[in-house]
């Protein structure tokens, strides 16, 4: 018709070459740059020696890598993916706005319409894709890195208690000769109460509530403290108990900042939840804050239940009250499960800040991804309150109470000594192959052999003898030996 023009996509063979090249060099600038950032960042965790955050960066690397693969998938094969037609009526279905009207269709989906049918992914719907793809693993990534460097600035305020337990009033007040009733000690005055003591349904609403004010205190921290070095070391060691948990939590940071196979199946989940029939505003952004209260519930219950068990096997202490770590406190005798609890409370929270900053960005704030004004104001105050409370409640609770587990982690050795010991192990291996000329049968007991065991245990180590009536997690240096 007349007065109609037609504005058509210039292709690359009529571009001229600078702007071309000039792209090409900023998109290349940038990506060095980046890659220089990241190289200096494991530069300077490696001088410091945080060996597993170099080793979560290295993740982050690879997470970064593959959604590299996958834009370029998505890319090389958007035009096959428009191709594919199915019926309107299953196209009616799950539909995030609730209709369908376009008046912009491109030529795969021009093809499918003539046949009655509607493209599966349009092009542009593949582009939008990608998008929403890195937007996702952006804020997963970031929001782990807030909420751990949160929780690790909160836990900085240990350190002083931890200097406490060197000091002589620290240990005056601590006479291992000291006769008390454990109502009268510092952390029988806090759990043990009549809400403990007599009333189970009473219990969990008063941790419940606790998690809010001093949710680890001076109090809780020492007796977890030495029940922790009471249990695996000598009682006159001198443990730094927060740097241990420092290293544990670092080790924890980079299981949860990852991205796993079942992160994405639960990313495929959220957003075929965000159908409109669903109405997922109204539920979906409070199963993270939900999840976070029951975690944080149990992690102070288990506190009170230490000191409720010590109570109950003698009314009298001789010396500071003691607690013993065991895996029975836990969910499923599984410590490590709380962790895999609060990953999925970050990832879920993290994903739905994500999904409200792409949909803004691409769509506007009022578009039919948020019509109603409380969508927004839910998503965007309990996605900061979630956060938050993980960051500077939950993961610093999360991070002391687990070590009252069964059994010590392997960050419980500094990595100079974990670097040691496989360096030993690697010394001793390689006699046993210098000497298996020597194996053989001896003639005469004066000339037999002195054989070396490889596997190392901690007793017949000079460096690591402790006294037989403490206990020792062996499984630690296994896992410190022998690296998966």
């Amino acid at each position: 018709m007349a007065g109609e023009t037609t504005v058509e996509e210039r292709s690359i063979e009529v571009t001229p070459t600078w702007a071309v090249a000039t792209v090409c060099l900023i998109l290349i600038s940038v990506s060095v740059l980046i890659e220089h950032l990241l190289h200096l960042l494991a530069k300077y965790f490696n001088k410091k020696k945080k060996s597993s955050l170099i080793q979560t960066l290295h993740k982050i690397k690879s997470d970064l890598m593959m959604l590299g693969f996958m834009s370029l998938i998505l890319t090389a094969s958007e035009k096959r993916i428009s191709n594919i037609c199915i019926p309107k009526s299953m196209a009616e279905t799950f539909l995030p706005c609730g209709t369908m009207d376009s008046d912009d269709y491109s030529e795969e989906e021009l093809k499918c319409l003539e046949q009655g049918k509607v493209s599966l992914l349009s092009r542009q719907g593949v582009n939008q894709l990608q998008y929403l793809i890195f937007v996702l693993a952006f804020f997963h990534s970031l929001s782990c890195v807030l909420t751990f460097s949160l929780g690790m600035a909160k836990m900085r305020s240990w350190e002083s208690w931890e200097a406490e337990t060197r000091t002589l009033e620290y240990q005056f007040t601590n006479d291992p000769r000291r006769f008390r009733f454990t109502h009268q000690t510092s952390f029988g005055k806090r759990h043990l109460r009549f809400w403990s003591e007599h009333s189970r349904l009473l219990r969990w609403p008063a941790c419940f509530l606790r998690q809010f004010y001093a949710s680890v205190s001076r109090t809780d921290y020492l007796t977890l403290r030495r029940g922790f070095i009471t249990a695996h070391f000598a009682k006159e060691s001198h443990f730094n108990f927060q740097r241990y948990i420092n290293r544990a939590l670092e080790k924890d940071f980079g299981m949860v900042a990852g991205m796993s196979w079942w992160i994405w199946i639960i990313s495929v989940l959220f957003i075929f939840f965000n159908a409109q029939g669903f109405y997922n505003y109204l539920w979906l952004p409070f199963i993270p804050l939900v999840m976070l209260l029951v975690v944080g519930t149990k992690l102070e219950g288990i506190i009170t239940q230490m000191c409720l068990d010590s109570h109950g096997k003698s009314h009298v202490v001789i010396g500071p009250l003691l607690v013993r770590p065991s895996d029975h406190y836990f969910w499923f005798n599984w410590p490590k499960l709380l962790l895999h609890v609060i990953h999925l409370v970050l990832l879920q929270n993290s994903f739905q800040l994500a999904f409200f900053a792409w949909t803004w960005y691409k769509f506007g704030l009022r578009s039919c991804f948020h019509e109603k004004t409380e969508d927004i104001i839910i998503k965007i105050v309990l996605g900061v309150v979630v956060h938050m409370l993980c960051g500077y409640v939950t993961l610093p609770l999360y991070a002391l109470v687990t070590q009252m587990g069964s059994s010590m982690k392997n960050a419980v050795f500094p990595e100079s000594v974990a670097h040691g010991l496989k360096r030993w192990r690697g010394r001793a291996r390689k006699n046993l192959r210098t000497n298996d000329y020597y194996s053989a049968r001896p003639s005469s007991v004066d000339d037999a052999p002195v054989s070396l065991d490889a596997s190392l245990s901690l007793d017949a180590s000079p460096s690591f003898s402790l006294h037989p009536s403490y206990s020792v997690d062996l499984e630690v240096l296994n896992v410190i030996l022998h690296p998966i």
